[in-house]
């Protein structure tokens, strides 16, 4: 049970939540769209998203773990990975190998849906899988890269992907709809890299936080916030959208003092911590809300 429960912590199942919230998105589109859903097609849909999830997760565990980045991160309870491997590093071949079997998973199911929906799929699914892997080693080395490559996973990769399995096509209204965790999920990581930013620089990384400091990649945050809204707006007045999406503006409430919040104690983490929190919610709360609006659309 125990090494159960350490699995589960390299697989960091309470962020799962974040999967269906955004995969959701592309099954509204799909319905929206199709006024159908195969329901088998959905379920596979959402275990390869899900897999794919926990493979850049373990991913993360087992790079940090190597770079020796665990043994100088603090950890809060929206950063720092999950402190399963500084525990118990006799899991490290366990960690890579749940990372590798969840890809696998994840690129199976891909296939499944090549064959089933048409070729069009594998440029997506192939950079989707491509940044799983490369993220921690690589992309998180890059400022730019590193800021939008969760955006792609989430959004564009996950969304527009979702929508394709489920219909056998692209369209504006999958594309407007993963804007929305395109900038979210992009600012949950950017947020979430405030805490570690001494221990980040001290194995090379370079971030935005580094790069150009915690109060200037807060006004970063508030503008992709303002995106993220903004997606949602221009959607449904060009018609991408229909006018029930504008739910997902509900979370405006949140958004700007939590926007206010980061910039202000961008320097103090101990006060920043409850505003990471509330990040969360918005990065799960939005894309639900604009999801409900394409199924009752």
């Amino acid at each position: 049970m125990s090494t159960i429960k350490s699995l589960m912590g390299i697989m960091r199942m309470p962020f799962l939540i974040l999967t269906p919230a955004c995969v959701a998105l592309g099954i509204g589109t799909a319905y929206w769209q199709t006024h159908t859903l195969n329901g088998w097609h959905v379920i596979m849909v959402l275990i390869g998203a899900v897999s794919a999830h926990i493979s850049v997760n373990a991913f993360n565990e087992y790079f940090d773990f190597k770079s020796g980045l665990d043994k100088r991160t603090e950890r809060t309870p929206f950063s720092g990975g999950s402190g399963t491997l500084p525990e118990r590093p006799e899991l490290l071949s366990q960690a890579l190998g749940t990372a590798l079997a969840s890809l696998a998973l994840t690129s199976l199911i891909g296939i499944y849906f090549i064959f089933n929906k048409g070729l069009n799929l594998l440029p997506l699914g192939l950079l989707g899988l491509l940044v799983v892997v490369i993220y921690t080693p690589w992309l998180a080395y890059n400022p730019i890269l590193c800021l939008v490559a969760p955006g792609l996973g989430f959004g564009t990769f996950m969304v527009m992907g979702a929508h394709f399995a489920l219909t056998g096509t692209y369209s504006w209204t999958s594309f407007f709809a993963s804007l929305v965790p395109f900038f979210l999920v992009s600012n949950l990581l950017l947020l979430n890299q405030f805490p570690d930013v001494g221990a980040d620089q001290s194995i090379g990384r370079r971030h935005y936080p580094i790069l150009i400091g915690r109060k200037w990649s807060s006004i970063i945050y508030g503008l992709f916030l303002l995106f993220t809204f903004l997606s949602i707006i221009i959607g449904v007045i060009l018609g991408y959208l229909p006018a029930a999406c504008l739910l997902g503006l509900i979370t405006l409430i949140m958004a700007v003092p939590t926007s206010i919040g980061a910039y202000r104690y961008a320097e103090d983490v101990q006060k920043l911590v409850p505003y990471m929190g509330k990040n969360v919610l918005i990065n799960i709360l939005t894309p639900v809300l604009v999801a409900i609006g394409l199924f009752v659309g």
